[in-house]
């Protein structure tokens, strides 16, 4: 068991916040929120390897529009994950974070600190993706499986707040948490699916967070933005597509999650919280799960969706997802073809081979 530390907290937010594609929240708030947690007590990590098969993994998140202002506090955090306890009467040996990103890599953090339940070194995707059943590590294509569900946040003193514990199916309940999450004004706090460790094993993204860290120090070892984002492609085999000022940014929220484009140059990209497609002057260069991440120009920060400014200068860079550690969740059509839905693009046969489509 590792005892988690300041630089293990940095390296996990800034690799993670590359990881994200666009999604998965701000590094400062993942740097200040995982301080936080190094305060409140003594937040550790396991390896899968490490716990008994037969013991359950629950996995956490923050989940809503990332443009949105309300966030959870740490108290919302062990509060999901207290309400998943006490309504399925599980024990919880792990906490497993839902996905990567610049605040999402640390999920967990906080519980682990004040609940004394370890972070677990896996994901349901070793990056960033807008909806839970994409994580769910292919439990959305489980048609008798019922899924357990308890969230927390939104504000009391202004009447936002709100605790949500569901169980039945799957799809159901998660876009009823993101309902949840839009009503309260921004994110929320959720803990779900208790699952054995044996399950996990077979189809979460297995050392996600040990990418991330090592991205993240590769990423921290860079002396200028330029080096740093050259030493990002280089640890993801990627490659820098072009480097230019953004001409403009379109978000809307829709069904409690951010939707736009950003055009740089003759590159549009679309999101729906993370980047979904590149393409330049119609040709198609990229397509999530792919990733696709913008970093400012001169520093080399990762910049999400959220953040992304007209006339920002930025590094548009990608990365092929045979290069990446992705859950189950990842082969499940139906859910991209919601990505078709939202964004008006096509996605499916990018992803999946046309005999299988």
């Amino acid at each position: 068991m590792i005892i988690l530390g300041d630089r293990w907290v940095e390296e996990a937010c800034f690799g993670g916040g590359i990881l994200g594609g666009g999604g998965g929240g701000s590094v400062e708030e993942g740097i200040w929120l995982g301080r936080l947690a190094l305060k409140l007590g003594y937040p550790t990590m396991l390896d899968l390897a490490e716990v008994p098969e037969d013991s359950l993994i629950a996995t956490v998140s923050a989940v809503g529009a990332p443009s949105r202002k309300q966030r959870p506090i740490p108290s919302h955090y062990v509060r999901a994950v207290k309400l998943l306890i006490d309504h399925t009467g599980k024990e919880i040996a792990g906490l497993m974070t839902n996905e990567m990103g610049g605040s999402a890599s640390i999920n967990g953090l906080v519980q682990s600190a004040i609940l004394q339940i370890p972070l677990i070194d896996a994901a349901g995707n070793g990056r960033a993706y807008p909806i839970g059943t994409m994580g769910a590590m292919g439990l959305s294509m489980n048609g008798d499986f019922v899924s357990e569900q308890a969230a927390a946040g939104g504000s009391k003193e202004n009447g936002s707040y709100v605790e949500i514990y569901g169980k039945g199916s799957l799809p159901i309940l998660t876009r009823l948490v993101i309902s949840g999450s839009y009503e309260t004004g921004g994110l929320i706090a959720v803990a779900r699916h208790p699952l054995l460790v044996s399950y996990i094993k077979e189809n979460a993204a297995v050392g996600a967070l040990t990418q991330a860290v090592r991205l993240g120090k590769a990423y921290l070892s860079g002396q200028t933005g330029e080096e740093k984002i050259r030493k990002v492609v280089g640890v993801l085999g990627g490659k820098v597509i072009a480097c230019g000022n953004v001409d403009s940014v379109e978000l809307t929220v829709q069904e409690g999650l951010d939707v736009g484009k950003a055009v740089i140059g003759d590159l549009e990209i679309t999101f729906w919280n993370e980047y979904m497609t590149l393409e330049q002057r119609g040709e198609r260069l990229a397509t999530f799960p792919d990733l696709i991440m913008t970093m400012d120009a001169e520093t080399g920060s990762p910049i999400s969706s959220a953040e992304l400014n007209k006339d920002q200068r930025v590094s548009v860079i990608v990365a092929p997802k045979e290069n990446l550690i992705l859950g189950t969740g990842m082969q499940d059509q139906q859910v991209f073809r919601d990505v078709e839905r939202v964004i008006g693009k096509e996605i499916v046969q990018y992803v999946f081979p046309k005999e299988d489509s």
